[in-house]
C-alpha cells in the first residue's frame, strides 16, 4: 500500500465497521496477528469517528451570517 489514507466514509459507516471489529475481537477466536491488525483498524476507525464528531460540534457552535462572518453562539434558556 503506497498511501494509507482511506477514502472518506460517513460517520455511520465508520461506526458500523468499528462495531464489527469489536464484535469479532470479543469472540476471542481470532489469531493473534489478525487481532493486532483488527485492533489497529479499530483505533483508526475510532479516530475517524472522533474527528467527525469534533467537526460537527464546531459547526453547531457557529452560525454563518449572510455577510460571511462566523459568530460563536451560546444557547441560553429563557428565565420566564
Amino acid at each position: 500500500m503506497s498511501d494509507t489514507k482511506k477514502e472518506e466514509i460517513s460517520f455511520e459507516e465508520a461506526m458500523n465497521e468499528l462495531e464489527n471489529v469489536v464484535e469479532q475481537l470479543e469472540q476471542g477466536d481470532v489469531p493473534l496477528d489478525e487481532a493486532i491488525s483488527m485492533f489497529q483498524k479499530g483505533m483508526e476507525l475510532s479516530k475517524q469517528c472522533h474527528d467527525k464528531l469534533e467537526q460537527v460540534e464546531k459547526k453547531m457552535d457557529r452560525i454563518l451570517h449572510p455577510d460571511g462572518e462566523i459568530e460563536e453562539v451560546q444557547l441560553v434558556e429563557d428565565e420566564g
